[in-house]
């Protein structure tokens, strides 16, 4: 499945939204001071939407495309370093 960048932000915003408002509405029933309610809805707000965020990159990084392009790229230099090698094993031949 394809998100674009906006989507993605979206998706993130909207559930750290739902969980700023679960975590205001569980704190303002506790017997806490209004300071520590606002900051705590704050901060996990912030870290649900870092952390969706980062969750995100994860899965963007562990799709097969990603995969087929990392393998790509290791064989490309596995045959770079070959040619590196036969090279190197020609020049010393010539050498002798």
């Amino acid at each position: 499945m394809y998100l674009s960048s906006r989507a993605t932000v979206v998706r993130n915003f909207a559930i750290a939204t739902i969980n700023g408002t679960v975590t205001l509405i569980i704190l303002l029933i506790a017997p806490l001071g209004l300071a520590a309610v606002i900051s705590n809805t704050f901060l996990v707000t912030v870290a649900s939407f870092f952390t969706a965020t980062a969750t995100d990159a994860i899965i963007r990084y562990l799709q097969p495309s990603h995969l087929k392009q990392i393998q790509a790229d290791f064989e490309a230099q596995l045959a770079s370093l070959q040619l590196n090698h036969s090279a190197n094993e020609s020049s010393d031949l010539n050498r002798d």
